[in-house]
């Protein structure tokens, strides 16, 4: 009875959610840590998320107000299931609310960093170096990576904004 009560109070949970496991699901291809050798570690793997979900939150910053909306659940998305998955690596209060700043942070920083390799403002293989590694990747791996990406902008660009809602840009 008082979640109907609340109920327009409240983010919707599933906002965000299907795009999110679509975004989750590319990051986990395993080219990225064989061909691409972005480390498979927990920061590796943080790289390749968040990279993934910049890019197709530059995408929907071009359908305006309503690729927002969906911006926005993807990102409450992303934060609720870092804090979560952090909680289960045993980080509790206060250290996970910093933390949780800390990776909304980078998110943050890589949608600025793929807003200009995708304007043009950037080179696309530095946005790629930025992204996805810390240190100097190998140039097989960084070429291989480069084009990963270019190509899921290139589909995420063609997918209409309510297939991406759904998560469907495969």
């Amino acid at each position: 009875m008082i979640a109907s009560l609340f109920r327009g109070l409240t983010a919707k949970p599933a906002r965000g959610a299907r795009l999110f496991d679509a975004v989750t699901a590319e990051a986990r291809r395993p080219h990225w840590y064989i061909e691409g050798k972005v480390p498979d570690t927990l920061d590796g793997r943080f790289a390749a998320l968040s990279t993934i979900a910049a890019l197709v939150i530059v995408r929907l910053e071009s359908e305006g107000e309503k690729g927002d909306v969906t911006s926005v659940g993807l990102t409450e998305r992303f934060i609720a299931v870092m804090e979560s998955e952090h909680r289960e690596l045993g980080l509790g209060d206060p250290t996970l609310g910093k933390t949780v700043r800390k990776l909304v942070g980078m998110l943050a920083k890589r949608t600025a960093l793929w807003r200009e390799a995708c304007a043009g403002a950037k080179p696309w293989i530095e946005a790629v170096r930025e992204s996805l590694y810390k240190d100097d990747a190998p140039p097989d791996a960084l070429a291989h990576s480069a084009e990963a990406l270019r190509r899921l902008w290139i589909k995420v660009g063609e997918t209409r904004l309510g297939d991406l809602e759904e998560g469907n840009f495969g």
